[in-house]
């Protein structure tokens, strides 16, 4: 009798050994298995505002392309059509087509709505639609072909000449006035609110990092026309 019980009672810790060691086994197979997963990427909490001002940020970055472009075409020198017709299309796609379209639908209706700086937001939204037509000149004119043609190469260059000179007063007025204002004529739940609409408006065009590939974008056309090295725009003492 005492036999059998101590038979049974060996038995018995062998089994709990062996479950033991095999939940340890599965829960260090889990836990490799987590390591090698990558953590969920976070979202960026991106206020309206800053959002758009970091478009901006792209929008002068294609405005030194189209600078260094015109210059190449007042002083007769060689421009690859490709480089600022990839530019031009940044122009369309992200700025004109998407972060214009939310200034045109998310904000200028609102600043009507309460009455405040409805002289600029006009102004703007005119401005917009005279960029556009601006745009397509540009786009027109991108070619080798065209600026093998005088009177073509000539209006490529008065449109970029155009571009730049509304854009860099146009985005100046919207970083300094229109979107602070913006922060004070809706409620502190609908800021927040437009913010989460924006990025999803941003994927959904655009796909995940939509802006961060607007700048790998924007850094390739640079380094095509040797303008990526900011070293290189700092005054000689």
């Amino acid at each position: 009798m005492k036999q059998d019980r101590r038979d049974f009672l060996q038995a018995a810790a062998a089994l709990g050994a062996a479950g033991f060691g095999g939940a340890l086994t599965s829960a260090a197979a889990d836990a490799k298995k987590a390591k090698k997963k990558p953590a969920p990427k976070e979202e960026e909490d991106v206020s309206p505002a800053e959002d758009l001002m970091r478009e901006h940020g792209v929008l002068k970055r294609v405005l030194l392309v189209y600078g260094e472009s015109l210059r190449r075409l007042d002083a007769g020198e060689e421009l690859p059509p490709e480089a600022l017709s990839d530019a031009a299309k940044i122009i369309r796609s992200f700025i004109e087509d998407y972060h214009e379209k939310l200034e045109e639908d998310f904000l200028f209706p609102r600043f009507r709505k309460a009455n405040k700086l409805v002289d600029l937001v006009d102004v703007l939204s005119a401005q917009h639609q005279a960029g556009r037509r601006v745009t397509d000149t540009t786009l027109r004119f991108s070619t080798l072909q065209a600026m093998r043609n005088p009177a073509e190469r000539k209006a490529l260059a008065d449109s970029l000449r155009a571009f730049i000179r509304m854009y860099g007063p146009h985005e100046a007025r919207e970083d300094t006035i229109l979107f602070p204002a913006f922060r004070k004529i809706v409620s502190a739940n609908e800021y927040d609110a437009l913010g989460d609409q924006f990025e999803g408006k941003e994927h959904q065009l655009f796909g995940e990092d939509g802006f961060e590939k607007m700048v790998d974008r924007v850094a390739g056309i640079e380094k095509k026309l040797g303008i990526y090295e900011l070293a290189q725009f700092t005054p000689k003492a």
